[in-house]
């Protein structure tokens, strides 16, 4: 009975199980090779994984690993493939895989970035990383892959301390509005929302102004009549403009 017991067993064992368990490692080579080729990347990322204590320091070791990080890619898992391919990069600077393996790293990074209003540190990882990546390789045939993928992690970043600010305007505290719309541009003048926030400055200045007490408002609508000459100057084809030009008259009588 023991002895149908293992028969079964055996039988019941795939011809990749098998071969995953035994020692016949350029048996192993050629399978992995095979998984991947015919898009089985999980089993193939298995067998790579398999055959890596085997090919330790010979001349397949940074292609094994390479491509344990590429199955893991290809196969969708980016929280695998990540750590992998850095791990790659860090033991073979010099391979001829390397430089792919960097920028299959950094797409790795991107796909783990977050929606605007979420936690931006992955992006700013990312940055970093994409960055380092251009300066080290200033020919990469992936440079406008990184310069679309840094001026979209940018554009979220922006929109963040955009909204975060706009927040304070939302909810009617004009003063507070003001004072952190201004702050935007002052830690980051290439905001790719400058207009949007120039404008909420105006508007947050003009309607702090209005709810102010009579004694006060002649000197906060000065304030208004400074952040609307610094919006006309920059954004004279604005289409906000036409409903700032309309307050600036309103507040004619409060200013002369």
């Amino acid at each position: 009975m023991l002895f149908l017991g293992v028969l079964g067993l055996t039988a019941c064992k795939s011809q990749f199980e098998m071969i995953l368990s035994g020692d016949d490692v350029p048996l192993k080579y050629q399978t992995a090779f095979e998984m991947f080729n015919t898009g089985k990347y999980a089993k193939a990322a298995r067998m790579f994984e398999n055959l890596k204590l085997a090919t330790s320091g010979t001349p397949q070791d940074d292609t094994v690993q390479f491509y344990t990080a590429l199955s893991h890619y290809e196969y969708g898992d980016i929280y695998s493939a990540e750590p992998a391919f850095e791990s790659f990069i860090g033991v073979f600077p010099l391979s001829p895989f390397t430089e792919r393996a960097k920028f299959l790293r950094i797409d790795c990074l991107y796909r783990q970035t977050l929606r605007y209003e979420l936690d931006q540190t992955p992006s700013v990882k990312a940055l970093n990383v994409m960055h380092q990546y251009l300066y080290e390789h200033p020919s990469t045939p992936f440079r406008g892959n990184c310069e679309a993928m840094i001026a979209d992690l940018n554009e979220r970043m922006d929109r963040k301390d955009f909204e975060a600010a706009k927040l304070y305007y939302t909810i009617e505290e004009y003063k507070a509005a003001h004072y952190a719309l201004k702050n935007v541009l002052k830690n980051d003048a290439a905001n790719v929302y400058r207009e949007e926030i120039r404008y909420y400055t105006a508007m947050a200045a003009y309607k702090y102004a209005s709810n102010s007490v009579t004694s006060k408002q002649k000197e906060r609508f000065m304030t208004f009549a400074d952040e609307y000459y610094n919006f006309i100057g920059e954004f004279p084809e604005s289409s906000h403009r036409k409903e700032l030009d309309g307050l600036f008259e309103k507040i004619q009588k409060y200013i002369k």
